[in-house]
């Protein structure tokens, strides 16, 4: 009895690992922030501190766990609407220089990852 409590608890800690590791494999880290850096995303954004506008952390915490985030991101990178700045006035933002969506798939999550 001892012995099988035991292996399924490793079995469990196991699948468990498998699954976080499937989890954060998906997002590809390098090729979001060298997609982000060839666009200039870092000209206004940051990972976690405000500068022209929000940091990527607020950006997450606003989309993350919505079952629209990832799409409301990717709009946001492909459509050129209006933001508003961190000094208030207001310009277009800058359209991401892809139409892969795979690309776009792997930015956006990398983004809510943060």
């Amino acid at each position: 009895m001892k012995y099988l409590a035991k292996t399924l608890s490793v079995t469990a800690a196991v699948l468990a690992l498998g699954c976080m590791s499937s989890a954060s494999a998906a997002v590809d880290a390098d090729a979001a922030q060298a997609l982000a850096k060839k666009n200039d995303c870092f000209k206004c954004h940051a990972v976690e501190k405000t500068k022209k506008g929000p940091s990527l952390q607020k950006i997450a915490a606003k989309y993350k766990g919505k079952a629209d985030g990832e799409e409301k991101v990717i709009h946001n990178i492909t459509s050129g609407n209006k933001v508003k700045l961190s000094d208030g006035t207001e310009e277009d933002h800058k359209i991401i220089d892809t139409k892969d969506a795979k690309e776009l798939k792997n930015l956006a999550a990398w983004i809510l990852a943060q």
